[in-house]
């Protein structure tokens, strides 16, 4: 693993643990593919989900990176409609969590799963920390890396 590679797993890993109620977070490229994430999942489920029946299993590392990507892509799509410009954070507001997505300077997306008692500020905040800290460091090579790196764990 290069040098870059291993300072953006720092930083994932580093967020991961200076975020309060952060479930799980992704890096996913332009093209919407997982280059980085963090273990998925809160520390316990409900008995069962919103319609009564069995809760459903927590989102899988790939099941976010769509989600991101998507939002990204209709909230992009959104934006032109709207002569809005450039979007730069979404945020889904869910009853059991939020769902933020930020970009990333060359393209790339940040997307984080909280739960529902997370401060949106501190998650924010911590989300514009990353973003600034990794911009310079995501370069097309080490998002090569990253997805090597990916496909070869999966």
């Amino acid at each position: 693993m290069s040098h870059g590679a291993r300072d953006l797993r720092w930083l994932l890993e580093n967020f991961v643990e200076e975020v309060p109620g952060a479930r799980s977070v992704a890096v996913v490229s332009s093209d919407g593919l997982l280059l980085l994430s963090s273990a998925a999942g809160p520390p316990s489920l409900p008995a069962s989900g919103p319609d009564g029946g069995a809760a459903r299993p927590v989102e899988t590392r790939m099941d976010l990176a769509a989600v991101v990507s998507g939002l990204a892509s209709l909230t992009v799509g959104a934006a032109r409609l709207m002569d809005g410009g450039r979007v730069r954070q979404t945020t889904v507001a869910m009853d059991g969590g939020m769902l933020v997505v930020m970009s990333i300077s060359d393209g790339s997306l940040l997307g984080v799963h909280t739960s529902a008692d997370s401060d949106i500020s501190v998650v924010a905040y911590h989300m514009a920390l990353f973003v600034g800290r990794a911009g310079h460091v995501l370069t097309p090579a080490l998002r090569g890396e990253l997805r090597q790196a990916m496909e070869t764990a999966g």
